[in-house]
């Protein structure tokens, strides 16, 4: 299997972004931690980056990951750490889109 990589663009209830990142953040070490996670985390809109930005917004971040295989994205998906974060989170969140990508 090759490496995928995860975009995922998550949208928040209106004013919830910090508390969803920190509840995210929280969560990042035992992700890293997982066999076959290469790179995790949130990211939000530079500041300054002028005309060339389409910002996202307030209310939205976007988790940048990667893993070794898809496999290992499946199983990261249903560790303990993530379900626990989906029930934090439930009713701070507005909607998700979610990336699953091969290098071309």
């Amino acid at each position: 299997m090759s490496v995928v990589h995860v975009v995922a663009i998550l949208t928040t209830r209106p004013g919830k972004r910090e508390e969803v990142l920190a509840a995210f953040n929280e969560k990042v070490p035992n992700v890293l931690a997982e066999e076959g996670c290469i790179e995790y985390g949130a990211t939000i809109d530079a500041l300054d980056a002028g005309s060339i930005q389409t910002a996202l917004g307030p209310d939205i971040f976007v988790a940048i990951e990667k893993w070794e295989s898809v496999n290992h994205l499946k199983a990261h998906a249903e560790t303990p750490h993530m379900a626990t974060f989906g029930k934090k989170v439930k009713d701070l969140m507005a909607g998700r889109v979610v990336h699953v990508l091969s290098p071309s």
